[in-house]
């Protein structure tokens, strides 16, 4: 009978005798995942982030322009001391960071204030959607007053609406993912994001939103 022949070789001083060729053979049989990444996997790899890096993509955001709203607060402040019907009232209007507080003599003419603001934020064209109306409560001296918290950014409730939405409604080579307080909507076709603007602006998510950064 004849036998199999390995000739042996020592690793240095000391070291252990291996077959020769048992090395290569250990090699061979690592799962993929535990070998080193060859160049042209790399090069795969880079090849795949370019292409999704050069989709083109917009982002969802829902913003409120500050300038203009202190500017319809000012023209409110104008209003409240020159119209005869707020005379005597203590009707006031302040803004602070993103609150609103107003106060009046009575309810009714706490809701003559906001409609008077409201008029003036349309004009300066920011959204009634920004608008989180609270409670009125009851004031010193007799007075009335109402917090009103400007809404800003998306939050993850709007934002799980928006990608349901988007999935629900869009064309299917449409995604979209939340980035912080927007969504980035990506597709390989620039007319399928502009489709979704159009359905995105159609349906009301109770938030003003715009649309930026379109990039093809």
């Amino acid at each position: 009978m004849s036998g199999l022949v390995l000739s042996l070789t020592r690793s240095g001083p000391g070291g252990i005798r291996t077959p020769v060729g048992v090395s290569r053979q250990i090699y061979s049989l690592l799962p993929l995942s535990a070998r080193a990444p060859t160049r042209e996997d790399c090069e795969a790899l880079e090849a795949s982030k370019a292409s999704v890096l050069s989709m083109p993509t917009f982002d969802v955001v829902s913003q409120v322009d500050m300038q203009e709203v202190r500017n319809a607060v000012d023209q409110t402040e104008r209003e409240l001391t020159t119209r005869f019907d707020f005379k005597g009232t203590s009707s006031t209007i302040e803004l602070s960071d993103h609150e609103l507080t107003m106060r009046s003599s009575t309810e009714d003419r706490l809701k003559a204030v906001a409609q008077v603001l409201e008029e003036k934020l349309v004009r300066r064209k920011i959204s009634l959607k920004a608008l989180d109306f609270g409670k009125v409560e009851e004031a010193a001296k007799g007075t009335v007053r109402q917090l009103v918290t400007l809404k800003a950014g998306i939050g993850s409730d709007q934002a799980r609406a928006i990608n349901k939405f988007i999935k629900d409604h869009a064309p299917k080579g449409v995604s979209s993912s939340a980035q912080g307080d927007q969504v980035r909507v990506t597709s390989k076709k620039r007319d399928e994001l502009q489709a979704t603007i159009l359905a995105l602006k159609e349906h009301d998510f109770g938030i003003p939103l715009q649309f930026e950064n379109f990039r093809d």
